[in-house]
């Protein structure tokens, strides 16, 4: 696919839209930024609640691709989570629909997957061990309900509408890990630039679960989805981990909040503060 040249960033504000407003214009992205509130330093970005069908409409129109990182990005309440995560996503794939737009790039989680168990052992596991991207959607919170049912509508728009997705499991995507867990699913912010740009570019993807992390020694997933639209990972947590596991210890798979792949989001999941 000829690389997009005007892109529509929704979540633009947040932490990792913040991070790819840095980053992608490198790779000669145009970007249209949308976000529930202005954006300081950005007088042309769009100020717009994913329930304004109309307003979605507008901020779509006339873009080659769509990175949707908008909603609630942590636990909330399920009357949080449907407006915002579950009927707004809806909204964007309504208003692409409407608008010709041919791709999207949906930030889906790693806790769509949350309850799978992690895999066990040294590392680096075993390539036949690491979590399939086919593995089953077991949602770890309401949160992660809501991004299996936005891997849901993207096959839907694809089957139905032609409407192309890249579904990125997005790990914990940070200057650098701050946790153990993390050791294995970070995705550096560059890393998470590189598969982005590639998620936009690849050709007929049609509709593609991809695991989104670096290269990490401790990965617990399988990066093949990934690496197959062209993504390079040139980053990998291990540097941190001496310091890391000094401070927190080992993971131990007998602790409720370290068996399952979402770590603490099965147990005792943090909450939407607003």
């Amino acid at each position: 696919m000829p690389a997009p040249r005007t892109v529509l960033l929704t979540g633009a504000a947040g932490g990792l839209g913040t991070l790819m407003r840095g980053l992608l214009p490198q790779y000669g992205y145009e970007l249209r930024l949308l976000d529930l509130l202005p954006i300081e330093g950005e007088p042309d970005a769009i100020a717009a609640d994913l329930g304004d069908k109309e307003a979605l409409r507008e901020a779509v129109r006339g873009v080659d691709a769509i990175i949707h990182l908008a909603g609630i990005s942590l636990e909330a309440s399920f009357e949080k989570i449907l407006k915002a995560n579950i009927e707004g996503t809806y909204n964007l794939y309504e208003a692409a629909r409407q608008e010709g737009v041919r791709r999207i790039v949906f930030a889906s989680s790693n806790h769509a997957v949350g309850f799978t168990p992690h895999p066990e052992g040294p590392a680096p596991i075993a390539p036949d061990a690491l979590i399939p991207i086919d593995t089953p959607h077991r949602p770890d919170t309401f949160y992660g309900l809501s991004k299996s049912f936005g891997e849901d509508l993207a096959q839907f728009y694809w089957d139905k509408h032609g409407l192309e997705t890249v579904s990125v499991r997005i790990g914990s995507c940070f200057a650098e890990p701050t946790g153990v867990r993390m050791l294995s699913v970070w995705m550096s912010p560059a890393d998470g630039a590189r598969l982005f740009h590639a998620a936009l570019t690849a050709e007929d993807v049609q509709h593609t679960i991809v695991y989104g992390s670096s290269a990490n020694t401790r990965l617990w997933w399988d990066l093949s989805t990934a690496r197959a639209l062209g993504y390079e990972p040139q980053d990998d947590s291990e540097p941190y981990a001496e310091k890391l596991i000094a401070e927190h210890g080992e993971l131990d798979s007998d602790n409720p909040e370290h068996a399952h792949l979402g770590g603490h989001f099965t147990v005792n999941p943090p909450i939407w503060p607003y």
